[in-house]
């Protein structure tokens, strides 16, 4: 079984009850989850929105392949009322992003592991140190924590509440 830590995250509709139902899909579809952290409100990141995105880092264990995995995940933000509108930087239900898989690197033109941006976004760096300080990037060779501490992203990131590990 591997690891893989996804961020979820959305602007649009019911933003908590959203993360929950991707949650439950995702133990359901994708592997059981061993960690989440704590949701985050953030301003919306490379474009300009007047709702601000809820956010959430998970761990699950897996034996999907990196690319059964994303299958899945695209799967679930479909469910989930996700459209693609061409767009990278837009409003959206759900949008769920692969950050790691174990400590593999794969660069694919639909798939890329480590997310090649992680290091730049603190939405990203908050909750996922907060559940693993010390995991270790593949492509940079530094902690989470060191990322965060050198993260130049000044947008503006606030721990909603504490959350704790429901049974899915």
């Amino acid at each position: 079984m591997a690891g893989i830590y996804l961020i979820l995250g959305g602007n649009i509709g019911d933003r908590a009850s959203l993360l929950e139902l991707a949650c439950k899909k995702i133990a359901g579809m994708v592997g059981k989850i061993e960690k989440v952290s704590s949701v985050y409100e953030t301003e919306p990141w490379g474009f300009v929105h007047e709702t601000p995105f809820l956010n959430q880092i998970i761990k699950a264990r897996t034996k999907l392949k990196p690319a059964e995995a994303l299958r899945k995940i695209i799967d679930i933000e479909k469910q989930l009322g996700r459209e693609r509108e061409g767009q990278q930087f837009t409003a959206r239900t759900i949008d769920i992003d692969i950050l790691f898989y174990n400590d593999m690197i794969i660069d694919t033109e639909d798939l890329k592991i480590p997310h090649p941006r992680l290091h730049q976004r603190r939405f990203v760096l908050e909750p996922l140190a907060e559940i693993d300080r010390g995991l270790i990037h593949p492509v940079l060779k530094k902690t989470i924590a060191l990322l965060l501490s050198e993260c130049t992203d000044t947008l503006k990131v606030r721990r909603l509440k504490n959350k704790t590990l429901p049974e899915y």
